[in-house]
């Protein structure tokens, strides 16, 4: 059984880089997470955050969705690369620390382990929606050596 309200066991993030709180919902093709902002600095000071913060809130979605299929599939949680953002759109330009978010994300392409999603964001005035694409490597090990 998995631990959806453990995102660290999810993810290959560790310690203050877990930014999501919870994963909310899971099916084949989509993923819905909720976190609360932090004021720890990483992004933002003690007030707010950028809003291409968000970017970052939608890739952790997407590896929780990784995550969860390689669990599903036991196999074991492993790295993905952030290819590319397109179409992001926010109405506003930071996000109070705070503030609870929920991240939707939906698989719209996958083709090997390259994949497209379709991401948004909302909370309380807050919309924010873009496209990430997303690789994972086969073997990371691999890859590391031959670099």
């Amino acid at each position: 059984m998995i631990d959806y309200n453990d995102v660290a066991t999810l993810i290959p993030h560790s310690g203050r880089m877990v930014l999501l709180d919870r994963v909310v919902q899971f099916d084949g093709n989509n993923l819905t997470t909720e976190m609360t902002v932090r004021n720890d600095g990483l992004f933002g000071n003690e007030k707010e955050v950028p809003a291409w913060a968000g970017i970052e809130y939608m890739a952790q979605a997407v590896a929780a969705y990784a995550g969860i299929k390689s669990k599903l599939a036991g196999e074991p949680i492993k790295l993905g690369y952030l290819l590319g953002t397109r179409r992001y759109n926010s109405n506003v330009s930071t996000i109070s620390v705070g503030a609870t978010l929920t991240i939707h994300i939906k698989n719209i392409i996958q083709d090997n382990k390259l994949g497209v999603f379709d991401c948004s964001i909302w909370g309380n005035g807050i919309e924010i929606t873009a496209n990430l694409t997303v690789y994972q490597p086969p073997d990371y090990a691999q890859i590391t050596t031959e670099l």
